[in-house]
């Protein structure tokens, strides 16, 4: 399926609201609501759109800790990479791993109730030998930007 303009303007307005009405949806991209039902039901069918999820706030439930933490492995085989991300993918309070080019393999984002569980997280991690050499932990003071969108259409430009 070929994209065009209209396809990544609803891919954006989605992303930023995933409750909105299709009449809403077509005013925004400029179609009338049917064609515009058409297009979503296959930008779904196609894959685009992987599903719809409700941005809770956090905040709101209790006080939470952000850590970005940097991770050298001791190895970099293959299975030294599956090793690793398989025990990493267990760990609830992982949100994100990227691996990354540069001085270190991963970029983990931990959201964990505090600095004593994220330790604990850590010293487990190291005890059950997964391959980790050594980490770097950075605690997220502050968050001034934090967008849940990505920003399509400057991406691609139809």
């Amino acid at each position: 399926m070929k994209l065009d303009r209209i396809d990544i303007k609803i891919l954006y307005e989605l992303q930023k609201n995933g409750r909105i009405t299709n009449v809403e949806l077509a005013e925004l991209v400029n179609l009338s609501p049917s064609p515009c039902l058409m297009r979503v039901k296959k930008l779904q069918a196609e894959g685009y759109i992987g599903g719809y999820s409700a941005q809770i706030n956090i905040a709101k439930l209790g006080q939470t800790l952000t850590v970005f933490t940097e991770v050298t492995l001791k190895n970099h085989r293959q299975i030294d990479f599956a090793r690793f991300l398989a025990a990493v993918e267990k760990v609830d309070s992982v949100v994100e791993c990227h691996l990354v080019s540069g001085g270190y393999d991963y970029l983990l984002k931990f959201v964990t109730g505090g600095i004593v569980e994220y330790q604990t997280i850590m010293e487990r991690l190291i005890d059950m030998d997964v391959g980790i050499d050594k980490y770097f932990s950075y605690v997220v003071l502050k968050s001034p930007i934090v967008k849940s969108h990505m920003p399509l259409t400057s991406l691609f430009p139809v």
